[in-house]
């Protein structure tokens, strides 16, 4: 007998009956579910309201700033039947690429569980034995911790004209895809990927994540090639049950508009959208709203000490009612990306995503 059984094994039917007729490839936001985005815009300023001045403070993620709850008089959230969003953390909150705080993911599990969240996130990079002995040990950590594994936050680029790099980026796509189905995670976070011509990340920052294309190619050939790679995904992702999130994560994925591109010329109920709060660097809000009606997972950007590359100032009171707007129910991931000390900046984003999300 096996650890566990393999994708292959699924009884899920082929892709290919998932796949709908294919919308017209210039459309860039998804026509078809365009009223729905009328409807949740047009309800955006009452969810607003109900939220309260009080909620609307700026900047919540300010030092020692708590965001206010509803008032007294307003008792309609709170008598309503629908329960709050549950609230992750991504191990990255722990780890953020820096040398004094590479934990191990079994590490930031427990500090997950001791801290007092509802599930974990899982940054791919940061994993350093993938056997199934590991995988299934993870797993079996979080669930006697009481966690759940919600998400496995993967990198990948398919904006190359080069076909074999794609490939790679393929075959790495469908590798985490089937991590995910190991450890019982329900969705990955996945990029369009960028031109790769700026000289550093540090360099794409400073540039608020516009860099030049390649010479000779435009846009047109950078979507057609992440299309095509995200297809050839779909077979791996209905067959383990995984949903991918396209993450407005630069690159052709930078703004609403290019992600939701992407998810429309796909077509598929198994590419939705992750919504990263931190990655919109101008007009954030309403490309928030863009986004949410789509969103299967959220990461949630807080900044305490100031941020590694930019600090945003991003009001959550205003990105919940968004969010209840588009009827989304899913996960509030955390990713803290400051430079403040983990022990007590992690806690602080806590209490406030779980003050402003049972008040929305």
């Amino acid at each position: 007998m096996t650890d566990f059984a393999s994708p292959t094994d699924c009884d899920a039917p082929a892709a290919s009956s998932t796949k709908a007729a294919p919308i017209a490839r210039q459309v860039a936001v998804l026509p078809r579910r365009c009223n729905r985005r009328q409807a949740v815009a047009g309800a955006i300023a009452t969810a607003t309201a109900l939220v309260g001045a009080g909620a609307n403070a700026a900047s919540p993620q300010s030092e020692g700033q708590k965001v206010d709850s509803l008032p007294n008089s307003d008792q309609s959230a709170k008598s309503s039947s629908r329960k709050s969003n549950p609230i992750a953390v991504s191990t990255y909150s722990y780890w953020r690429y820096r040398d004094d705080s590479k934990l191990s993911i079994e590490e930031c599990v427990d500090l997950a569980a001791d801290a007092g969240f509802d599930a974990v996130e899982i940054l791919h990079v940061q994993m350093q034995d993938e056997s199934n002995a590991t995988l299934q040990r993870i797993k079996q950590r979080a669930f006697r911790q009481g966690l759940s594994l919600c998400g496995l936050s993967t990198h990948q680029s398919f904006v190359s004209p080069d076909a074999a790099k794609r490939q790679e980026a393929i075959d790495h796509t469908n590798h985490c895809i089937e991590l995910a189905y190991a450890m019982g995670i329900p969705t990955i976070r996945v990029n369009t990927g960028r031109w790769g011509t700026s000289g550093s990340f540090d360099e794409l920052m400073e540039n608020k994540g516009i860099e030049p294309r390649l010479e000779g190619y435009t846009d047109d050939d950078g979507f057609k090639w992440v299309r095509d790679s995200l297809e050839q995904c779909l077979a791996t992702a209905e067959k383990c049950g995984v949903v991918m999130g396209l993450e407005n994560h630069w690159g052709l994925g930078r703004t609403a508009d290019g992600v939701l591109r992407v998810v429309g010329e796909v077509d598929s109920p198994w590419l939705r959208v992750t919504l990263d709060t931190g990655n919109f660097l101008e007009d954030q809000y309403s490309q928030y709203e863009k986004l949410a009606p789509e969103a299967v997972f959220v990461q949630a950007k807080t900044y305490y000490g100031g941020g590694t590359w930019y600090t945003l100032e991003i009001d959550y009171a205003k990105v919940a009612a968004i969010l209840k707007a588009a009827n989304y129910r899913g996960y509030i991931s955390l990713e803290f990306e400051g430079k403040e000390a983990h022990e007590t900046a992690i806690p602080k984003s806590l209490e406030m995503l779980r003050s402003v999300f049972a008040n929305a």
